[in-house]
């Protein structure tokens, strides 16, 4: 059965779209942290981050370094974090928090923001993806 994410990526499910190549996709998080968290994520569906091989693992965090460079230049924010966790699904993912303290990055802290808010953050930091 297909993850959440591969339905995501295939279609079957929305999402505010962020930035996507041949094997990557970006998306923000629909339980955010704050503003602006995305997901970025392989298309290919592998559970665990570290299962992906080497050239794969790579390139992954490529396209997250320019996901994190285009939410730095849209957001105002000091930092974008970076976390892997990988425990609520199963198809690696990493989330880039924009971060203008470290107690923002508190998984147990989301935060919730319109249909349209979400969709004009996505297209900001779409319009700065490199």
């Amino acid at each position: 059965m297909a993850s959440i994410f591969s339905r995501i990526i295939a279609g079957e499910i929305p999402s505010f779209k962020v930035a996507e190549d041949e094997r990557h996709y970006a998306f923000l998080d629909i339980n955010p942290l704050a503003l602006g968290h995305t997901l970025v994520i392989p298309k290919k569906e592998i559970d665990y981050i570290f299962d992906l091989t080497d050239e794969e693992y790579a390139d992954l965090q490529l396209f997250a370094k320019r996901v994190a460079s285009a939410q730095k230049k849209a957001l105002p924010c000091k930092r974008i974090g970076v976390a892997v966790l990988g425990m609520e699904v199963p198809h690696a993912h990493i989330h880039l928090v924009p971060l203008n303290s470290e107690s923002d990055m508190d998984f147990h802290n989301k935060k919730t923001f319109s249909t349209e808010k979400m969709a004009e953050t996505a297209a900001a930091i779409a319009a700065k993806f490199e």
